[in-house]
């Protein structure tokens, strides 16, 4: 059996009743083949109470835990809170610039989350300047990224998981339009997640973007979202 702890992820399943049961047939041999399931935002199409009970029939009652950020489809009907009830109901622990410790045959792995925002990246961002609109978006990036960092450093654990809906680095989204790089993610939060000993961050939101690619201090980043790794997850191995 394998010392290491396995990270299964996934993100932008984009559940409505008509997708239930789709994922189901390969998340029931999960148990065997990873000890955790990171679903990393667009959990829902539309952001519904419906949509998330759909969700959490789906995800809940794993073998494994299951371990949630939101993504801007799960924002956009503005029921955010009752859409995290709904899936934490279904035990599925839903996380915002928060943090949870799982018992991994002895290892504590720490997953430390948040939804991001975009803004761009180094060198062809936006910044916190002109119009209050402009430093409204890249200050509320701003926030969420600093609030990660905080849930990052203070997360008491043997191996640490960022998770995320929004991309930290350009790699991942090699295949997007160039044009829309500054609303798929910000630098600001590969400055987050650098700015702890992190083994891996996962994310989404770019469904035409690329799998691998990693922060300017040297953490592998995953794009998970489903049109990318065609596939109900991917398992990563993580060594203490």
């Amino acid at each position: 059996m394998s010392s290491g702890v396995r990270v299964a992820a996934v993100g932008d399943v984009h559940v409505d009743r008509d997708v239930v049961g789709r994922y189901r047939p390969a998340l029931e041999e999960l148990g065997d083949k990873a000890d955790v399931l990171l679903l990393a935002g667009d959990l829902t199409r539309h952001g519904t109470a419906d949509e998330a009970h759909c969700v959490a029939e789906e995800f809940g009652n794993l073998a494994v835990p299951v371990v949630a950020v939101l993504g801007n489809h799960d924002y956009h009907s503005d029921e955010v809170h009752l859409v995290t009830k709904i899936l934490e109901d279904g035990g599925i622990t839903v996380l915002e610039q928060s943090s949870t410790v799982l018992d991994v045959r002895g290892t504590r792995l720490g997953i430390a989350g948040a939804k991001g925002f975009g803004g761009g990246f180094a060198g062809k961002c936006a910044s916190e300047f002109g119009e209050p609109e402009t430093k409204a978006f890249i200050h509320h990036t701003r926030d969420v990224s600093n609030g990660l960092a905080a849930a990052l450093q203070a997360v008491e654990c043997d191996v640490r998981v960022a998770l995320m809906h929004y991309s930290p680095v350009p790699d991942t989204l090699v295949g997007e339009p160039l044009e829309i790089y500054p609303f798929l993610g910000s630098y600001l939060l590969a400055q987050a997640v650098d700015s702890a000993p992190t083994a891996l961050a996962v994310h989404g939101h770019a469904h035409a973007g690329t799998e691998r690619g990693a922060t300017p201090g040297g953490v592998k980043v995953r794009n998970v979202a489903h049109p990318v790794i065609k596939q109900a997850y991917n398992v990563y191995e993580l060594t203490p």
